[in-house]
């Protein structure tokens, strides 16, 4: 077992080799989305100019940005343990009952009960519960020292799902569960190739980009040469992705969170608890299993997160720009991106109370600065 005053020293050495951005990121990323908020409300043009040009339905900018925040975390996975993910059937059964099973059930019953004076608001919540996370997840997974194949296979699989099941469950949730309970109805106009060129796009971009300078990397220079000297050269710039993408996507949306500020506190209600639900059930379910730190971090951040912006694509082409529905996906954001830092944050704090991890700290905390390098 490691002594307290060791804990400490360790601590201490790890934080203070880290580079400013890496110490500070819950600073850069509030100052990120306030600077974001800020240029949305003092420049109203700015949405319409940002939203010119569009991929897949999803801003220039913002497409970006997601590419460049998603590629450097994928070029560090090692594709060649990636059978050592998809033979692991706790860890993948548990991921498609959290996300397509569990987690659409959860924020419809919490859209229900905490918005039943606002239909808007409250399908626009229940289409954010469908949208499973597929770009930043991998991120804060990644500062949380999770599994990063395991982040991998899992965002794969939730693409796949997201493809097939969508518009399936928005139908059920959205008309048939209404009906049955005697509540009102709604109806979503998607479509599966929408989806699929989304999914295409923000995923197998980074994803291929990844795979190919793992393996061209390593057939040039070798596996060692490579993970020492090319990958801390490329590993700020996820960080720099995620900071940038904040900026546009709240720039796109300032003008119209902070002129309703109380339909907004009554949205974020929902979600802080969704959050919480959905990373906590994941994180007690992974430690149930005996899954071990990596694992259980990957599947409470892959049940927590959420693909807002194919939320925010689908509300405002089914409800119009201005709509609740629109709105409610724009908060989204506006809420998981500090809660989910935060549990980055609670996730590296619980670490050692999973079986072994006490006598690997050493080993864990530089793999941890080798992460943010």
């Amino acid at each position: 077992m490691t002594s307290p005053t060791t804990e400490v020293r360790s601590h201490e050495a790890v934080a203070a080799r880290l580079s400013t951005l890496d110490r500070f990121l819950p600073v850069w990323i509030l100052a990120a989305m306030a600077c974001g908020l800020a240029l949305g409300r003092l420049l109203p043009g700015l949405s319409a100019v940002l939203s010119a040009v569009q991929v897949d339905g999803v801003s220039l900018p913002i497409a970006v940005g997601l590419l460049v925040m998603m590629y450097p975390v994928l070029a560090k996975v090692r594709y060649d343990r990636l059978d050592t993910v998809t033979g692991d059937r706790r860890l993948l059964v548990s991921s498609v009952v959290l996300n397509w099973l569990v987690g659409p059930a959860v924020m419809f019953a919490l859209a229900w009960l905490l918005l039943p004076d606002l239909p808007a608001y409250r399908t626009g919540l229940i289409i954010v519960g469908l949208a499973r996370c597929i770009a930043m997840v991998i991120i804060w997974n990644d500062l949380a020292c999770g599994d990063r194949e395991a982040a991998a296979v899992l965002v794969a699989l939730n693409s796949l799902f997201q493809v097939v099941a969508f518009a399936v469950l928005g139908w059920f949730y959205l008309s048939v569960l209404p009906g049955w309970l005697g509540l009102g109805r709604s109806s979503l106009d998607v479509s599966p190739w929408q989806i699929a060129g989304s999914v295409l796009v923000f995923l197998g971009i980074p994803l291929l980009a990844g795979y190919l300078s793992r393996r061209l990397g390593e057939r040039s220079v070798g596996r060692d040469r490579y993970e020492r000297s090319f990958l801390p050269r490329i590993g700020p710039w996820a960080l720099y992705g995620l900071l940038f993408t904040i900026v546009i996507l709240f720039a796109l949306q300032g003008e119209q969170i902070t002129s309703r500020p109380l339909d907004v506190a009554r949205i974020a209600v929902p979600l802080l608890a969704y959050f919480a639900l959905m990373w906590g059930g994941g994180y007690l379910l992974g430690r149930g299993l005996g899954l071990g730190y990596e694992r259980t971090t990957t599947l409470a951040f892959t049940a927590a997160g959420n693909n807002f912006e194919l939320a925010i694509a689908v509300a405002i082409a089914t409800f119009g720009v201005t709509s609740g529905q629109a709105l409610a996906g724009v908060v989204g954001p506006l809420i998981e991106v500090p809660v989910l830092v935060g549990l980055v944050y609670v996730s590296l704090a619980l670490r050692r109370h999973f079986p072994h991890q006490a006598s690997q700290e050493t080993s864990q905390e530089t793999s941890q600065e080798t992460r943010h390098a």
